[in-house]
C-alpha cells in the first residue's frame, strides 16, 4: 500500500533583493496614477480607439497590431468604462464615467515588473546580484520610463514583453537538464508574439532573438554529446532524430507559435469590432458589408448576381488617394484646357468620393434595347460585352483616342454625346473578372473584382488619382489606360450597391434609382480574407504625416536634446514632461563606448591566441553584448530609415537595453581590468558618486515626472539643463 511520509514540508526561497526592487518599482510607477485627471499627450490618441472598442465599432490603427489596444481595453472594461468620452484635446478633464485609475493601471504594472525582469536578466547573463541590483536602481530612477509607465500608453507594455522574451530564452538556453526548459522556450515565443502584437517595434528584438537562436541551433547540430561517440547506423539515426527534434521544437515555439498568436490577436479584434465605424471607407465593399450597420444596412438583401439591366454603383478597389465611385454629371469637359490642349467636349466622367445618385449606372446588353432585368435574369459573365448607361443622364460610358485632361498619356473617358462630328461612339466594354474561379464565372455583387476593358482600344478603365480643376469640381480623374499591365487596384472595380432595374422610362427610372435596394442574400467574408485585407491596409494606407512641435530625430535622442510636454495644469506651472535622467543617459552612452573598446581590443588579441580573460568570461561578455548592445542597436538604428514622425518615447526600448549594459561593463572592469585593491576601491567610490548623482537628478526632475508639486517659474527655469529643452513657463 502506498504511504505518505509525514510530516509534509515545503521549502521556499525568497530573494529579498528581488522583492525589494519589485515593491520599489510598484511605488514609483503606481503612486498617484489617477493624477492628473485629464488627458495626457497620447492618451488622446489611444483613447479614441478605446471608446470604439467599448462600443464594438470597427477601426484601423496603422501604427501597430491590435493587441496593445486590447490590453488597454481590458483595463477600461474592468473599470466599467462605457466609451462615452470625447477625446478631442490634450488636457481635457475626464468626466466621472471615465475610470482613470483602471485605464492607467495595466501600463503602470507592466512598467513596474520591468524592474524585476531586468534584475533576473542580468543574473541570467552570469553577472552578480550586486550588478543586477545596480541595473534595477538605475531603471527605478529613470524619469522617462516612469512617465511613460504612468499613463494610458503602450511603451511600458512593449518593454515588459521584450524583457520577458529575452529572459525566457536565456533560461531555456542555460537550463539543459531542467524539466522547465521547454516551458521557458514557449514563454519566449509567447512573449515575442505579444511584443509584436503591441507594436511593430517589437519585431526588432524578435529578429535579434531569432538570430541568437539560429546560432545556438547551429551549435546543437554540431553537438556530439546528443549521442554516443560511435559510428553505427542506429546511433547515427538516433543522433539525427534528436537534432531534428531540437530544431523542430525551436521552430514551433519561436516561429509557428508567434504566427498563430498574431493571427489570434486579429481574430479577437475582428470578432469584437463587428459594427460599422468611421474607418469603413478604407476597406473594400465586401469587408464593409460584413460589418453591422453602415454599408451592410444599405446593401442588405441585394441581388448577388449582376444581370443585364442591373442598376449598380461601381467602387474602385483602390483606396488611394481615397475610396470613390464611378460618377458622371451634367457638365462637359471644357473645349480647351489651360495648357491649350483640346478635349472632346463630351460629358465628364469622374470618380466621386461620396455616395450620390449620380453614381448609378445601368448594365445594358449591346444587342438589345431593354434597360430592365428580364425574367428570369440573364447574368453577366466573365468575357461578356456590355454597355454602361449613366442612370440620371442616359449617357453611355465611352473612351476614345483623345488625351485625358490631367493624364495626357491616357485616354479621356466620357459620357458620349453625339455632336454630329467625326467622333463615333465607342462604348463597348469587356468584363474581365480578375478573381474568378472559372472562365464563365458570373459577376457577383461586392465579391467580384472586375476590370473593364474597352473593346475598340483595349484600354482599361482606371482611376488615375489626379484631381480635376474647378471645372471638374475637384473630383478624381478616370482614364482609359492603354499600357495597363499586371494587377493594379486602381484598375479594379466592384459592384457595391445593386438592384434589378424594372423601369424602362427615364422619369420612372430616376425615381427608382433614389429608392433603397431590396431582396435578401447573406454574404460573409472568411476570417483570413478579412485579416489579409486589414493587414494590407495597415501596412500601406498611411495617414498624412505632419511636423509635430515635439517630434525629433534619432540623433537628438542619444544625448537627450529633446523632450515632450505631456501635460500642463490649466492655472499653475504644474506640468508633466517626458525627460530622462540625464546622468543615466550619459553613463549609458559611456558604457556603450567602453564595451565597444573592450570588444575591439579583445577580439584581435584572442585571434592571435592572446587570452586576457578566460574563455567562459569572454563568452559571457559576448552574450551580454548581443543582448544589451544588440538590443540597443536593433531598437534604435532602424529609426534612421523611417520616414514617419518620430518622438523621444520611440527610444525607450533601446534605452532600457542600453542601461542594462552599464552593470555589465562595470563588473567586467572591476573584476578583469582593475587589478590592484586601490584601483578597485577608487572605482567603487566613483560608482557610489555616480549613483548619488543619479538619485539627485531623479529627485530634481520628479516634479516634472509626477506633475506635482507645482514649481515656480524660477525653479522651472533652473531645471532647464539644456537649451533645447522646452520647459513650459506660465506668464503671470
Amino acid at each position: 500500500m502506498w504511504c505518505v511520509k509525514l510530516p509534509i514540508s515545503v521549502t521556499v526561497e525568497i530573494n529579498l533583493l528581488l522583492v525589494a526592487v519589485t515593491v520599489s518599482a510598484l511605488v514609483t510607477r503606481l503612486y498617484g496614477i489617477h493624477f492628473p485627471k485629464a488627458v495626457v499627450f497620447d492618451e488622446v490618441y489611444y483613447g479614441q480607439f478605446l471608446s470604439l472598442y467599448m462600443k464594438h465599432v470597427f477601426f484601423i490603427d496603422e501604427s501597430g497590431p491590435p493587441f496593445g489596444h486590447m490590453i488597454l481595453a481590458l483595463g477600461a472594461y474592468l473599470g466599467g468604462f462605457d466609451g462615452n468620452f470625447v477625446w478631442n484635446r490634450i488636457g481635457a478633464e475626464y468626466t466621472s464615467n471615465v475610470p482613470v485609475w483602471s485605464l492607467r493601471v495595466i501600463p503602470a504594472l507592466a512598467g513596474s515588473f520591468c524592474i524585476p525582469l531586468a534584475y533576473l536578466l542580468v543574473v541570467e547573463l552570469g553577472y552578480s546580484h550586486s550588478s543586477a541590483l545596480g541595473a534595477c536602481v538605475l531603471l527605478l530612477m529613470e524619469n522617462s520610463l516612469i512617465v511613460q509607465s504612468r499613463f494610458m500608453l503602450l511603451e511600458s507594455v512593449l518593454i515588459f514583453f521584450l524583457l520577458l522574451a529575452v529572459l525566457s530564452y536565456l533560461r531555456f538556453h542555460k537550463a539543459h537538464n531542467s524539466s522547465f526548459r521547454w516551458f521557458w522556450l514557449v514563454t519566449s515565443g509567447v512573449s515575442c508574439a505579444c511584443g509584436i502584437g503591441v507594436k511593430y517595434m517589437g519585431m526588432f528584438t524578435y529578429f535579434l532573438l531569432l538570430g541568437l537562436a539560429a546560432v545556438h541551433t547551429w551549435h546543437v547540430i554540431g553537438d556530439r554529446t546528443l549521442s554516443h561517440v560511435s559510428f553505427s547506423y542506429q546511433t547515427l539515426l538516433g543522433f539525427t532524430g534528436k537534432v531534428v527534434v531540437q530544431i523542430l521544437v525551436r521552430f514551433l515555439a519561436l516561429v509557428v507559435l508567434p504566427v498563430i498568436m498574431y493571427l489570434g490577436f486579429f481574430y479577437i479584434h475582428l470578432t469584437l469590432l463587428y459594427r460599422s465605424g468611421p474607418h469603413d471607407q478604407m476597406m473594400s465593399s465586401a469587408f464593409q458589408a460584413s460589418l453591422e450597420g453602415g454599408l451592410a444596412r444599405i446593401t442588405q438583401g441585394q441581388p448577388l448576381d449582376v444581370a443585364f439591366g442591373s442598376q449598380v454603383t461601381l467602387r474602385t478597389v483602390s483606396s488611394k488617394p481615397v475610396p470613390c465611385w464611378l460618377h458622371s454629371h451634367k457638365a462637359n469637359y471644357p473645349v480647351r484646357y489651360e495648357n491649350g490642349r483640346g478635349s472632346s467636349h463630351q460629358q465628364q466622367v469622374t470618380c466621386y468620393p461620396f455616395k450620390d445618385v449620380n453614381n448609378w449606372w445601368i448594365i445594358k446588353d449591346p444587342g438589345r434595347h431593354s434597360l430592365v432585368v428580364s425574367s428570369p435574369p440573364r447574368p453577366v459573365r466573365h468575357g461578356d460585352i456590355i454597355q454602361l448607361l449613366h442612370g440620371m443622364t442616359s449617357r453611355y460610358l465611352n473612351t476614345h483616342d483623345v488625351a485625358a485632361p490631367m493624364s495626357p498619356h491616357s485616354q479621356e473617358v466620357s459620357g458620349y454625346i453625339d455632336f454630329n462630328v467625326s467622333m463615333p461612339a465607342q462604348n463597348l466594354w469587356r468584363v474581365d473578372i480578375v478573381n474568378r474561379e472559372s472562365d464563365r464565372e458570373i459577376w457577383k455583387t461586392i465579391l467580384s473584382e472586375v476590370r473593364l476593358v474597352h473593346v475598340n482600344t483595349s484600354a482599361v478603365l482606371k482611376l488615375s488619382g489626379a484631381s480635376l480643376p474647378e471645372w471638374g469640381f475637384k473630383q478624381l480623374e478616370v482614364v482609359g489606360d492603354k499600357i495597363y499591365k499586371g494587377y493594379q487596384q486602381s484598375g479594379m472595380w466592384n459592384v457595391e450597391e445593386h438592384r434589378y432595374g424594372r423601369s424602362q422610362e427615364q422619369k420612372e427610372r430616376e425615381l427608382e434609382l433614389k429608392l433603397p435596394t431590396h431582396s435578401d442574400i447573406k454574404r460573409n467574408l472568411t476570417f483570413m480574407a478579412k485579416f489579409l485585407e486589414l493587414q494590407w491596409k495597415m501596412l500601406t494606407v498611411k495617414n498624412e504625416e505632419s511636423e509635430h512641435k515635439y517630434s525629433s530625430s534619432p540623433l537628438e535622442w542619444i544625448t537627450m536634446d529633446t523632450n515632450i510636454a505631456y501635460w500642463l495644469h490649466p492655472s499653475s506651472n504644474a506640468q508633466i514632461q517626458l525627460i530622462g535622467n540625464i546622468v543615466n543617459w550619459t553613463i549609458a552612452n559611456l558604457s556603450l563606448v567602453v564595451y565597444s573598446l573592450m570588444f575591439l581590443t579583445y577580439l584581435p588579441r584572442r585571434r592571435r591566441k592572446v587570452e586576457d580573460i578566460p574563455q567562459d568570461t569572454w563568452e559571457q561578455l559576448v552574450l551580454a553584448g548581443v543582448i544589451c548592445f544588440g538590443g540597443w542597436a536593433v531598437n534604435y538604428l532602424p529609426f534612421f530609415l523611417m520616414e514617419k514622425t518620430l518622438f523621444l518615447y520611440h527610444y525607450l526600448p533601446a534605452l532600457t537595453f542600453k542601461i542594462l549594459q552599464i552593470p555589465v561593463v562595470i563588473e567586467h572592469l572591476y573584476i578583469h581590468v582593475l587589478r590592484s585593491p586601490a584601483q578597485r576601491k577608487a572605482f567603487g567610490g566613483v560608482i557610489l558618486g555616480v549613483l548619488c548623482s543619479v538619485y539627485v537628478s531623479y529627485h530634481n526632475l520628479s516634479p516634472l515626472t509626477y506633475g506635482q508639486p507645482a514649481l515656480s517659474s524660477d525653479e522651472l527655469a533652473a531645471l532647464r539643463w539644456r537649451e533645447s529643452w522646452d520647459i513650459l513657463l506660465r506668464k503671470r
